[in-house]
């Protein structure tokens, strides 16, 4: 594990943020590596506020896809609300969908099957709007690169609306409307929204043409939350503020769908990563291991006792993703020591039963175990698919690009794609795909890295520094939860393995020269034991938590790792 430690902002700036703010040091120094200069800026920071999310109007296109979809209203079309079967992508369709149902009743959803169809727009979803009189596809998480599929929609009569964040080709489809802050041509001023968020700005356009405010359109912000930190997409900007709110919406009035999955575990205030880890998996595995329709279902029902039901349906699917993801994983671990390529730069592997629906999950599975960028096969029809993810400061996506020679077709970010090619072409690929690794990667990242934000010493935590710090929330990609670094800890002799295969680490800690005594746990870490036994000396890695037990909250540490 590589530890680097942040550089230190401007010592100017820090001291004049600490006396504007009237904080410590390290809280200023916290606020400064986030781009925070001054009062103004924090404020926005710690209180984000409705009215700083920008004009939708900035967004290229947004004019053209209004101005259609009131023509589709005033003129009673048929609309299809069309979205990938992932969390950002249902989230989306529901968010839309919803919204529409409020002006008009002729709107129907339309999630891909992932076995039949695959990801994005489909020739298949095509024809079923032409077959059914719709004349409007709106798009959602999907269709920037579908150039052909929305010129053969054209030719059936069937107008498209497209709302996406990933990035276009050289050329964007025929469309009525792309809405993609990462065309070269869009000048809206935020260009990391999901989905999701795309949904939002196109309901937040036709709401301000219908004279409602942002305030009116807060109950769907759960949803945008949700996709939020499921896409893992940075949690600064207008992304913060969506968050903020949607996070808000979550533990005070949530929707019954998202209620119902709530009431299947026992948390009472959810966090983004709660999000991540509660409410994203069960969303996730209708698309994964059913049909992502079921997901739509869920999220847009009103009735109490049937969004429980749909919930717990969900729920028993999540329950068969996770026991296949488990086995999937072990088969794929066996296959990189059965070919022995343990000492690669990338893992590629493949097995033609693998399930579609959890390829993704077990990718993410083996970057944990080896660290490197990693792609999972499996078969699809008559092509194999996959799965792709990276490390972090490496971009798959342009290493995908530069073996475009073997692939069909691909898309994706920075740290996760999907990708199909032709069985024959696999064996190429997967060295080419080696080689192309090898040449670019900084071999440094292939060693996983913690980021600290700041060292400090046990003193300097404190109720009043915890409560500053927890208003840094919602946590994620550019603004993740600050790591500390503490030298010359000891054990004070309690140090010791908990848990049912005693894997993790419990120790109460004390500094050298403080008589300051806070208990720390690191999740994984009971190997550590040795390094501080015996009142040996040791630095270590954290987060700042709280702990309840038995009634008491108590301050406590969560250690990342520890070095002697």
């Amino acid at each position: 594990m590589r530890w680097t430690l942040k550089p230190k902002p401007d010592p100017e700036l820090i001291n004049e943020l600490q006396k504007a703010l009237d904080i410590d040091a390290t809280l200023a120094t916290l606020l400064a590596q986030r781009g925070i200069t001054n009062y103004e800026e924090a404020k926005r920071f710690f209180r984000p506020q409705l009215e700083d999310l920008h004009d939708p109007f900035l967004m290229r296109d947004m004019d053209k896809a209004v101005t259609r979809i009131e023509k589709a209203l005033s003129e009673n079309e048929n609309i299809l609300v069309y979205g990938d079967y992932d969390v950002d992508g249902t989230t989306a369709v529901s968010l839309l969908s919803q919204y529409l149902k409020t002006r008009t009743t002729q709107v129907y959803t339309y999630i891909p099957d992932r076995y039949t169809e695959g990801y994005g727009v489909s020739y298949q979803g095509i024809d079923f709007a032409s077959e059914n009189d719709f004349t409007l596809i709106v798009a959602l998480d999907c269709g920037v690169k579908a150039i052909e599929k929305v010129a053969y929609a054209k030719d059936l009569g069937v107008d498209f609306i497209i709302c996406d964040h990933h990035r276009p080709g050289e050329t964007l489809p025929d469309a009525v409307a792309v809405l993609d802050p990462k065309r070269s041509d869009c000048e809206y001023p935020y260009k990391e929204l999901c989905g999701c968020g795309i949904g939002f700005k196109l309901i937040q356009a036709m709401a301000t043409r219908q004279g409602e405010r942002v305030e009116d359109l807060i109950p769907y912000l759960d949803l945008v939350a949700t996709a939020i930190g499921a896409d893992i997409v940075p949690i600064d900007g207008e992304n913060r503020t969506l968050a903020y709110f949607g996070l808000q919406v979550i533990n005070s009035q949530p929707r019954p769908g998202i209620q119902a999955i709530l009431n299947q575990v026992e948390k009472e205030i959810l966090t983004i990563t709660d999000v991540v880890f509660i409410v994203a998996p069960r969303i996730n595995a209708a698309g994964r291991m059913k049909h992502g329709e079921d997901a739509v279902q869920l999220l847009t029902e009103t009735d109490v006792a049937k969004a429980n039901s749909y919930a717990e349906a969900i729920n028993n699917h999540n329950l068969d993703r996770r026991d296949a993801d488990k086995q999937i994983t072990q088969e794929a671990l066996a296959q990189i020591e059965q070919l022995n390529e343990q000492e690669r730069l990338t893992t590629v592997v493949y097995q033609e039963d693998w399930h579609k629906g959890v390829i993704g999950i077990v990718a993410s599975r083996l970057t944990e175990t080896y660290y490197r960028p990693t792609l999972v096969f499996t078969k699809s029809g008559d092509k194999l698919a996959a799965s792709a993810r990276s490390v972090k400061g490496f971009d798959i996506y342009n290493a995908l690009e530069a073996c475009s020679d073997f692939i069909e077709q691909f898309g994706g970010h920075k740290y996760a794609a999907g990708l199909t090619l032709h069985p024959d072409n696999y064996e190429a690929f997967k060295q080419a795909f080696e080689d192309e690794v090898s040449k670019t990667i900084d071999r440094k990242l292939l060693i996983p890295e913690i980021k600290i934000d700041a060292q400090i010493d046990f003193q300097d935590i404190s109720p009043k520094f915890y409560r500053i710090l927890k208003q840094f929330a919602p946590f994620g990609p550019a603004n993740m939860t600050p790591v500390f670094m503490t030298e010359n800890v000891y054990d004070t002799g309690y140090g010791k393995c908990v848990g049912s295969d005693e894997s993790h680490l419990r120790a109460t800690l004390t500094q050298s020269g403080t008589n300051k005594q806070i208990v720390g746990i690191g999740f994984g870490l009971g190997n550590k034991l040795n390094v501080i036994s015996n009142k040996k000396p040791f630095k270590l890695v954290y987060t700042v938590d709280e702990n309840t037990w038995q009634g008491q909250t108590s301050l406590q540490l969560k250690i990342r790792d520890i070095k002697a």
